[in-house]
C-alpha cells in the first residue's frame, strides 16, 4: 500500500481510490491509535463525523460511522456542515476524534477523509502515520453494550456553529447586501443564515445541492457566476465558497474579484488597528502574490511564509502564537475564533470590517497591488522528478530573467497528479511567456 494520507488527510476518486472499506478500515485504525495512546482513557470515547453534499459523502460517512461504532466510539454523525463547523464542534463538545468526508474545492467525483484531533486540530504526521500502519490489523472487537452507538443529528449543531460564527463579529452587517455562492456544497444552508443573522440583507446562488453539483462552475474556484450576480442584483460585495467552505474569495460591487491575499491583507490590517494581530504577523504560503509582502511591508506588518498548504499555515502559526494566516485561494485562519480555515467566518469579518469603516470593498482592498500572476498546471507528468537537473536549470535561468521584479514557483500538487508551475512578473505578457516556457520544459523533462 502507498502512502494513504496527503497534505489535506486522504483524497481520491470515490469508490475507487477513496471506498468505503478503506473509509472504515480507516476509522478502525484511527480508534485504535487513539485508544493505545491513552486519548480515551477514564471515558467512553466519542466522536464527531460530518460531510460536504457529494453523493459519495453519504455511503462513506455511513462507512467511518461503522468503523468508529464497531471500536466501541460513540459517534454523532451531523450530517452535511461545513469543514471548520466539524473543527469547530470537535473543540467544542468534548469528543475526542472529529472526521470530515470532503475532496474541497475538487470535482464532485473525488473525495476524502480528514480526521481531526481532541480540539479540532488536524491529525499530526506521525499519528497519520500509524493509522496507515494500523489498518488491517487483528484486533479484539467490543461486545454487547461496549459497541459504539450512531446518533443523527437534527440540526442543532449548525445551529450552534452559527451561533458561534455571528458572536465573533463586533460590528453588525446592518445596511449591507451581500451576494452569496454557496458552490452547492456544505455551506449551503449555514452560510446564508450566519450572514442574515449578522444583519445583512443576503441574496443567494448555487445553494441547491443535489449530490451532483458541488463545485460545478460555481463557489471559489468559478468566481465569473457570482462576479456577474453581485453586479446584476446591487449588491455592495459577493462572497463565495467552496464546496466544504474552508475557503471564501470576494467580489467588490463592481464585479472584481478580491482574492485571498487581498482579504488577508484588509483582515491584517483591521487585526492590527484593533490591537489583536499577535507581533504584527501575518503568516502567508510561497504562493502569496508578491504585493501582498509589499502591502504588508509599508503597513508595517511582518510577513511569515510557508510551504504550500493550510496545514503548514497552521502549524507555522500555532509555533508563533500568531492570529491570522492563509492562502491566496482563499483559505484563511481567524485563530481567535477558528483552528483552521473557515470560508464563513471569513466572509462576516470582511463584511464586518466594510461596515466598521464605511468604505467600500474595492477601497479597503485597493492597496495590495498584485503583480501580474500566471499559474499553469501541468498533468500527466511524474511529479517525483522535480529536481530533474536542466528543469532546475530553467527555473534558474527564468529566476536570473526575471531579476528583482518577479519569482518562479514550481511545485508538485499535494492533492493532485499535477505539478503547478507559478511566475510573477512586472507584466502580464512576460508572466505567461516565462510560465509557458517552463511548463513546456516540465511536459518535456517529466513525462511519465
Amino acid at each position: 500500500m502507498g502512502q494513504l494520507f496527503g497534505t489535506d488527510g486522504v483524497r481520491g476518486l470515490a469508490n475507487r481510490d477513496v471506498t468505503a472499506e478503506l473509509a472504515l478500515d480507516l476509522a478502525v485504525a484511527a480508534a485504535h491509535v487513539l485508544g493505545t495512546r491513552g486519548e480515551f482513557e477514564g471515558h467512553r470515547p466519542r466522536a464527531v463525523v460530518g460531510r460536504d453534499s457529494r453523493a459519495s459523502g453519504e455511503f462513506l460517512a455511513a462507512a467511518i460511522s461503522a468503523g468508529l461504532a464497531s471500536a466501541g466510539v460513540d459517534v454523532n454523525n451531523v450530517g452535511v456542515l461545513p469543514t471548520p463547523a466539524v473543527a469547530y464542534l470537535t473543540a467544542t463538545t468534548g469528543v475526542d476524534i472529529g472526521v470530515v468526508l470532503s475532496a474541497s474545492h475538487n470535482p464532485m467525483p473525488d473525495n476524502g477523509i480528514k480526521f481531526l484531533a481532541r480540539g479540532g486540530h488536524k491529525l499530526d504526521d506521525d499519528l497519520e502515520a500509524a493509522i496507515e500502519a494500523r489498518i488491517g490489523e487483528d484486533w479484539e472487537r467490543p461486545l454487547g453494550g461496549d459497541v459504539g452507538r450512531i446518533r443523527v443529528d437534527t440540526g442543532g449543531a449548525g445551529e450552534a456553529y452559527v451561533e458561534h460564527l455571528v458572536s465573533t463579529i463586533t460590528t453588525p452587517l446592518t445596511g449591507l447586501r451581500i451576494a452569496v455562492d454557496c458552490a452547492n456544497g456544505a455551506a449551503s444552508d449555514v452560510g446564508p443564515v450566519a450572514l442574515r443573522e449578522a444583519g445583512a440583507d443576503v441574496v443567494v446562488i448555487n445553494a441547491s445541492p443535489d449530490g451532483r453539483n458541488i463545485n460545478e462552475k460555481c463557489g471559489s474556484t468559478h468566481p465569473e457566476q457570482l462576479q456577474a450576480f453581485v453586479v446584476a442584483s446591487g449588491a455592495d460585495l459577493g462572497v463565495a465558497f467552496d464546496g466544504d467552505a474552508d475557503r471564501c474569495l470576494a467580489v467588490d460591487a463592481t464585479g472584481t474579484l478580491v482574492d485571498g491575499d487581498q482579504i488577508m491583507g484588509v483582515l491584517a490590517v483591521a487585526l492590527r488597528d484593533g490591537g489583536r494581530l499577535v507581533q504584527d504577523t501575518l503568516v502567508t504560503t510561497v504562493m502569496s502574490n508578491l504585493g501582498l509582502r509589499l502591502a504588508m511591508d509599508a503597513s508595517g506588518i511582518r510577513t511569515v511564509e510557508t510551504g504550500v498548504g493550510d496545514r503548514y499555515v497552521l502549524e507555522a502559526m500555532r509555533a508563533g502564537g500568531f492570529s491570522l494566516g492563509g492562502e491566496q485561494s482563499g483559505h484563511i485562519i481567524l485563530a481567535d475564533h477558528a483552528t483552521t480555515g473557515d470560508g464563513v467566518l471569513t466572509a462576516l469579518h470582511l463584511a464586518s470590517r466594510v461596515a466598521a469603516t464605511g468604505s467600500t470593498l474595492a477601497e479597503l482592498a485597493s492597496f495590495v497591488h498584485r503583480l501580474p500572476q500566471t499559474l499553469v498546471n501541468v498533468p500527466g507528468v511524474d511529479k517525483t522528478r522535480t529536481d530533474d537537473e536542466a528543469l532546475l536549470a530553467a527555473v534558474a535561468a527564468a529566476e536570473e530573467r526575471l531579476g528583482r521584479t518577479g519569482r518562479v514557483l514550481l511545485r508538485p500538487s499535494g492533492t493532485e497528479a499535477l505539478v503547478r508551475v507559478m511566475v510573477e512578473a512586472a507584466t502580464q505578457a512576460e508572466a505567461d511567456e516565462v510560465a509557458g516556457a517552463l511548463a513546456d520544459v516540465v511536459r518535456e523533462r517529466l513525462a511519465l
